[in-house]
């Protein structure tokens, strides 16, 4: 208990692991469960069934785990739960699930999330995210893995973005932005592939081709997703098998 400050108050029934350092004027709630090496910085609220995982990063002044900006809940105990080795800036607030949903909003590892990030109920992000300042989530986004949204990237409600994608900032994202792509403009539009980005994470020439394929397939050849589809059933199999991108 040590690594608490003498003015945080922490619920007799929060689980905090013995190595977790929680600063001056922190509130933690009595359903919230925190893993080990996780730091969390002053005048922050931390409040319903939260789970945090390990050696996460909360900087001073974040709400984590309030009820969700739905009129139709109606304290249910719905549920956030954030991974291991995030980093999350000042004034990020995520909320907690609806049952509407699964009633779970998720947050995966290794992402790195900027001040004043809004993440609200039921969305569910993947793993090695960054997520620039005044990033704001509807109600039930999907984020996939090593997706990248600039500043002030707006998406709506049941919106996905697919993984390894990149927003330029103001967007808004009003329909699913696919895998890979790189968008801008308020409607967000596609603009090109995010092909440094994956030669930066270690893809091959030969996979980049496939991407590069598939962008030519869907914007440039004016051809249906069907028929894109049908197209790379000719592409080199190491091509067509792609891992899961859709969150």
């Amino acid at each position: 208990m040590t690594r608490i400050h003498s003015t945080a108050m922490v619920d007799p029934g929060a689980e905090l692991d013995s190595t977790v350092t929680v600063g001056p004027y922190t509130l933690i709630g009595p359903h919230v469960r925190i893993g080990a090496g996780t730091t969390v910085g002053p005048h922050c609220v931390i409040e319903g069934h939260t789970t945090i995982g390990c050696d996460n990063r909360i900087f001073q002044f974040n709400s984590l785990g309030a009820i969700p900006q739905d009129k139709k809940y109606a304290g249910e105990p719905c549920e956030l739960v954030i991974g291991a080795r995030n980093t999350i800036r000042e004034f990020c607030t995520f909320n907690i699930g609806s049952p509407g949903d699964a009633g779970v909003t998720r947050v995966g590892n290794d992402n790195w999330i900027m001040a004043y990030v809004h993440i609200a109920h039921d969305c569910v992000v993947g793993n090695n995210t960054i997520f620039a300042n005044c990033t704001q989530l509807a109600g039930h986004v999907h984020v996939g893995d090593w997706a990248i949204l600039g500043g002030v990237t707006l998406v709506h409600q049941f919106v996905r973005v697919g993984a390894h994608c990149m927003t330029a900032m103001n967007s808004a994202l009003v329909a699913d932005l696919p895998p890979f792509v790189k968008c801008q403009g308020q409607p967000a539009s596609a603009r090109t592939m995010n092909f440094e980005g994956l030669r930066r994470r270690g893809w091959t020439p030969e996979r980049i081709s496939g991407v590069k394929a598939m962008y030519k397939a869907l914007y440039r050849d004016g051809l249906t997703l069907e028929q894109s589809c049908r197209r790379s059933q000719h592409w080199p199999s190491s091509v067509r098998k792609q891992p899961k991108m859709w969150p």
